[in-house]
């Protein structure tokens, strides 16, 4: 599997051609940050979700009285990507379609992913162009693993999630994948999520009516990860109880609630790119307490 690896003076980050997937994210002074994929509890690192976030129903998309096979979260995190140019600071992946991702999907599409280092802050960049006469529908999330407990030796239920506001609205869950009708009391309480193993024995904690556009995460002792997403209207937040990892995951888009029968165009969170046009999306992961004294030491 071919490799690409960023360096800054503080970070040390390492990007796969598969999947276009992030890896590696080390402190200086080697402290590894990022999940590093223990395939006996779950074997990715920070997979992208394209083109859709979540399931839907049977895994059957309908499009134009036609029906698709497509799995959860979609293929991209499968699929090898072309590292089209790179640096020591950058590296940009793109995926295309094929008759491979038509048979699943019937879009033409241009996905290109960047990763981008400077300093403290790793950004992720989603250029999603639509290069056809016809429209492309779409969802696009992020879904990476942070180490659980950051640091050896830390409590998990020392670890907590602040939001940049208030959360009041209810969350979602997911059963068999799909969205349950009911919504559930926010776990958030004056901004902060308390990290613990029994948050997540329904799956993912869904913010379908998010407030905020950043959180940082962090415990004491450890270092503090702000994670911003300015163009993701929703967010995920996941584990499976016990293992060593926390996912925050930025979306456009989520699982198809469970009563959906419609077409692919209806389903929540899809986007229309107009021909010969394209989207945008990009997301930050910055380590704004512990890098520094990385470096010094």
């Amino acid at each position: 599997m071919t490799h690409h690896i960023l360096h800054s003076p503080v970070l040390s980050v390492k990007v796969a051609d598969q999947g276009a997937e992030l890896q590696s994210l080390k402190l200086t002074d080697g402290l590894e940050l990022l999940w590093q994929a223990d395939p006996k509890v779950w074997s990715r690192h920070a997979p992208h979700l394209f083109p859709i976030v979540g399931r839907l129903p049977n895994d059957t998309l309908r499009h134009e009285g036609k029906t698709y096979t497509l799995t959860q979260h979609g293929f991209a995190r499968d699929l090898t990507f072309v590292c089209e140019n790179k640096s020591d600071r950058h590296c940009t992946h793109l995926l295309t379609d094929s008759e491979d991702t038509r048979a699943r999907y019937p879009f033409a599409f241009e996905l290109r992913i960047t990763h981008a280092l400077d300093a403290n802050t790793l950004t992720i960049t989603y250029h999603l162009r639509n290069p056809a006469n016809t429209e492309l529908l779409a969802s696009v999330g992020t879904h990476p693993a942070f180490n659980w407990p950051l640091k050896p030796g830390i409590e998990r239920t020392a670890h907590s999630m602040t939001f940049e506001r208030d959360e009041p609205a209810p969350i979602r869950r997911v059963a068999g994948g799909l969205l349950k009708p009911d919504s559930y009391p926010t776990p958030v309480k004056n901004r902060v999520l308390a990290l613990a193993d029994e948050l997540f024995l329904d799956d993912v904690v869904i913010f379908d009516k998010l407030n905020s556009r950043a959180l940082t995460y962090t415990a004491p002792g450890a270092p503090k990860i702000q994670v911003k997403f300015p163009d993701f209207p929703h967010l995920g937040i996941w584990t499976k109880p016990g293992a060593g990892f926390v996912c925050i995951e930025p979306w456009q888009g989520h699982a198809t609630p469970e009563d959906f029968d419609g077409e692919f165009r209806d389903k929540p969170g899809v986007l229309d790119v107009a021909p010969q046009s394209e989207r945008t999306w990009q997301y930050t992961i910055a380590v704004i307490e512990g890098a520094q004294e990385a470096r010094e030491r």
